[in-house]
């Protein structure tokens, strides 16, 4: 249950301010809500479930070493509160991508956002978490992390358009991602 409530918390901050949610807001203005949800879901399932197999091998080979492994998810996290700061761009060629995909809903949104969380600091919060946390309550609470906040974009998009607060929404994420940092380096610390 912790791995499962602390990785859906995680995702959800790490979400917040992504190209994600600008790829989400710009698929509902074309699809469903319901479908655009659905393809999101599917591919951070997949996504995901990769991360946490990649997170879990990692704990696993480097188990004796656990205070070590949580000062580095440490360190990773707070190198995404910087990364979270700097911010994603949805490019225009991405938004016209998005806009003018072709096919069924579900397989364009599930199709372009499996490649775009390729590699993403969603991707690599979950492969961090799974190394100390267990895989099934991680895979379940980052996929459910990400499509709450790519829902909230949805809703919240729909409902304000483009005055949402950016800039107030990246430096909470970003302060968050730095307490989570500094209480996993402080554990680590203790643990040696």
């Amino acid at each position: 249950m912790q791995a499962f409530l602390l990785s859906t918390a995680v995702i959800f901050v790490a979400e917040l301010g992504d190209k994600s949610q600008l790829m989400a807001m710009t698929f509902a203005a074309r699809y469903r809500a319901r479908d655009v949800l659905l393809g999101i879901t599917v591919a951070t399932a997949l996504v995901h479930l990769a991360s946490v197999g990649i997170g879990y091998a990692i704990g696993d080979v480097f188990a004796g070493a656990q205070p070590i492994i949580e000062i580095l998810a440490g360190v990773a996290f707070l190198a995404f509160a910087a990364w979270t700061l700097r911010g994603d761009e949805l490019t225009d060629a991405e938004a016209a991508k998005a806009r003018n995909s072709t096919g069924l809903a579900i397989v364009a949104v599930g199709t372009a956002f499996f490649l775009a969380e390729l590699g993403d600091k969603t991707m690599l919060a979950t492969i961090t978490l799974a190394t100390r946390e267990g895989w099934l309550g991680t895979w379940i609470g980052s996929t459910l992390g990400m499509v709450a906040a790519d829902a909230l974009a949805i809703g919240v998009g729909a409902l304000l358009g483009r005055r949402l607060p950016e800039r107030a929404i990246k430096i909470g994420a970003a302060v968050l991602f730095a307490v989570f940092g500094v209480v996993m380096i402080v554990s680590g610390a203790r643990a040696l």
